[in-house]
């Protein structure tokens, strides 16, 4: 097996710390790079300035502060790593970086921030699994 690069998608979810925290353990058992990844919410198209650029900042400072802690984890885990922050549905962006980048294994909670009860998979790891054309492993916590 030569996996070389995770990706790692987070929402901010307790799901999310504990895929990073395996996806840390599998990137130095196999000395891989990990990127980090966190799509958010569409920015907003009917807003005129100076409404527009004051949501986007919103947004992408948001989408900064969920990443910092996983950024801390990943720092004090020693690992290679990139973060990669992108606007749209996670179900359908997960699939398209692990393509563009080349990506060998996904490493990813099992459920979100919503966190349906009842659920046994979330529908974000569900799109992830058919979509994706390589392995997806799928944490439980």
């Amino acid at each position: 097996m030569n996996i070389k690069k995770i990706l790692n998608p987070v929402d901010g979810s307790d799901h999310s710390i504990r895929s990073t925290q395996y996806a840390i353990e599998l990137a130095k058992l196999l000395n891989a790079k990990i990127i980090l990844m966190h799509c958010h919410a569409r920015f907003p198209i009917v807003l005129a300035e100076p409404y527009f650029q004051q949501a986007i900042n919103e947004i992408s400072k948001g989408s900064e502060e969920l990443v910092a802690p996983f950024i801390k984890m990943l720092e004090k885990g020693e690992v290679k790593f990139d973060v990669r922050i992108l606007e749209g549905a996670p179900g359908n962006k997960i699939p398209e970086v692990a393509r563009i980048e080349k990506i060998e294994l996904i490493v990813m909670g099992s459920r979100g921030v919503t966190d349906f009860t009842g659920l046994l998979l979330g529908s974000v790891a569900h799109q992830v699994l058919n979509k994706s054309d390589c392995p997806v492993f799928i944490t439980k916590g």
